[in-house]
């Protein structure tokens, strides 16, 4: 009956861990999606064309949150929130979820209970590519949403989707499941290469704060600290794989579903470093900071809040 009650409780820890990771990952989405919709745009906007060889409808995040509230109105600014809170209780249930339950399970510690950065490095790659992978779909809808515009501001390929449910009939219809799943190997290599940089800083951080005594036990600074120095980190990471992600995801295709300006992420950045240069990995750099900052802290603060509450409840309830 213990060992029963034992597997039971890791059960339901393991299933918890995955619904804290979705509902802090969608919290965080509600706040920052306006700044994804900026960034989708300003990442697309002189696709495979020098600087200065185009008309710049988004000179900076502010410009660009100017020009969309005023040109598509205020509501644009939340394009692709429903594909976009899908993904992320998809992917970030399944990459916090699986992260923490390798932390919880001693799979990143050595024997004396210290964290081991290339295994904290590895994990979160691991995690995270797996929720990418799975979540991909929505994430293509989110990013076709929200690069649509009115033609004056418009910018990369523009779909003619206008939700969910109508994009994966038609996707689904012409191209069959492979179809849901293009650009995904663009995704998961943004995802792996940024959740391994967020999850693996986050933890160590927190684990040398903690060291240290900076802030009391379970203290809420210890969470916000740690996710501030994450942010950073995985901003200056992920951005280039994020550029290929949203170009992939974005472009035009064929009659037999292949992508009429890349075949593939390699394709993808040797493109981009021929016709727009090392700075056109950073596009929107800014917008992705101002977004990713607050979505990292956000998700790994309400992830850290819930789970103290959960283990709390689940403390109370056994006494």
């Amino acid at each position: 009956r213990r060992k029963d009650s034992k597997r039971s409780v890791v059960v339901m820890d393991n299933i918890a861990e995955f619904l804290i990771g979705s509902t802090a990952a969608c919290g965080a989405c509600l706040f920052t999606n306006p700044l994804e919709v900026v960034k989708t745009r300003m990442q697309l906007q002189g696709e495979l064309q020098a600087r200065g060889t185009y008309a710049r409808h988004y000179r900076n995040v502010f410009h660009a949150f100017y020009t969309i509230a005023k040109v598509d109105g205020i509501m644009a600014l939340q394009k692709g929130l429903v594909p976009g809170l899908l993904y992320q209780a998809v992917m970030n249930g399944i990459r916090l979820g699986s992260y923490q339950h390798m932390v919880s399970s001693s799979l990143v510690r050595d024997s004396e209970g210290n964290l081991i950065a290339w295994r904290c490095i590895l994990a979160g790659g691991i995690s995270g590519c797996l929720g990418a992978f799975i979540g991909s779909p929505s994430y293509m809808f989110k990013t076709q949403l929200q690069s649509k515009a009115t033609e004056r501001i418009a910018v990369g390929t523009q779909h003619q989707i206008t939700s969910v449910t109508s994009a994966f009939r038609d996707v689904y219809g012409h191209f069959g499941i492979a179809g849901l799943w293009r650009g995904a190997s663009g995704s998961v290599l943004r995802a792996s290469i940024g959740s391994a940089a967020q999850l693996s800083t986050f933890s160590i951080t927190k684990h040398a704060i903690a060291k240290r005594k900076l802030f009391e036990k379970d203290s809420f600074m210890l969470g916000v600290t740690a996710s501030f120095c994450s942010s950073f980190v995985v901003c200056i990471a992920m951005t280039p794989f994020d550029v290929v992600s949203t170009r992939l995801y974005n472009q035009g295709i064929d009659n037999k579903g292949h992508g009429l300006l890349y075949s593939g992420p390699l394709d993808c950045i040797i493109k981009i470093f021929k016709q727009e240069g090392f700075l056109g990995f950073y596009k929107g750099i800014g917008a992705q900071y101002f977004r990713l900052g607050p979505h990292t802290i956000l998700s790994l603060v309400f992830c850290y809040e819930l789970r103290k509450l959960y283990y709390r409840f689940r403390k109370a309830r056994s006494e």
